[in-house]
């Protein structure tokens, strides 16, 4: 097994769903008129056979699988991104594959420039099977026998710990890699409603770009480094002691 399967197969075992998902970030508004966004969605359909149901939110159109939930796929417009996802691929190259078909397609359907790019995100997300206090997880994993831990005093009653960490990779500014905590739970949740904790990587390549035909090189090169950011890192380093932790309820 490649070392891509191995890291999809152990997310697997830690996580209650794991999802690959990327963001096309705009400066300007995308257009909305109904032939150009049907237009486009139906070249996606084309693209992407599972992608049937369209479907329209606040601010938002998208187009999506039907069936099982837990293997769904969808790309949608926003002012200013577009978008698309996939939850639990059996193999990256499922998402991969959807992803660089709306790198590919959307800027000629949406008359989208490089100049107008902000920035590309590819993001691994994992989400935690969770009850009890979220925070207070959080906290004792990571924060727990730190110097912050002495912020905390008994009778206090932790409601937000969402640890973020953010750095360029090998230096270069235009390379950022975000990983964060995020806790789920808001006043008045049940801590036995099982809400997940998540824990994202976001790999993020920020403009100005060359050319859309540079889009396919950056996306290869986000898929490489949240690759190995997620299997040497992020698994073992968050996503590990936090499933641990999770286990004691």
């Amino acid at each position: 097994m490649t070392g891509v399967g191995q890291m999809l197969e152990g997310a697997g075992t830690l996580c209650s769903d794991v999802f690959v998902n990327q963001r096309l970030a705009l400066t300007m508004d995308l257009p909305s008129r109904r032939e150009t966004v049907l237009d486009l969605f139906d070249r996606m359909r084309k693209s992407c056979p599972g992608l049937t149901a369209l479907r329209r939110y606040d601010g938002e159109y998208a187009l999506e699988s039907e069936g099982d939930p837990r293997r769904a796929s969808w790309v949608s417009l926003r002012r200013t991104s577009v978008r698309s996802g996939m939850v639990n691929p059996q193999d990256l190259s499922e998402p991969y594959d959807l992803h660089r078909s709306v790198l590919r397609t959307a800027p000629y359907y949406l008359s989208i420039t490089p100049l107008d790019v902000e920035c590309i995100d590819l993001v691994f997300g994992f989400d935690l099977a969770a009850h009890g206090n979220h925070d207070e997880a959080v906290f004792e994993t990571f924060l727990d026998h730190s110097p912050l831990a002495g912020l905390v005093r008994d009778g206090d009653v932790l409601c937000d710990v969402q640890p973020l960490m953010a750095f360029h990779i090998e230096g270069d500014p235009s390379t950022t890699a975000v990983i964060e905590v995020r806790t789920k739970q808001t006043p008045g949740t049940d801590a036995r409603s099982g809400a997940p904790v998540s824990v994202f990587l976001t790999v993020r390549r920020r403009g100005p770009f060359s050319s859309l035909d540079q889009f396919d090189e950056v996306f290869g090169s986000l898929a490489g480094w949240a690759e190995r950011i997620a299997e040497d890192r992020v698994i073992p380093q968050v996503v590990a002691p936090l499933h641990q932790r999770l286990l004691l309820g």
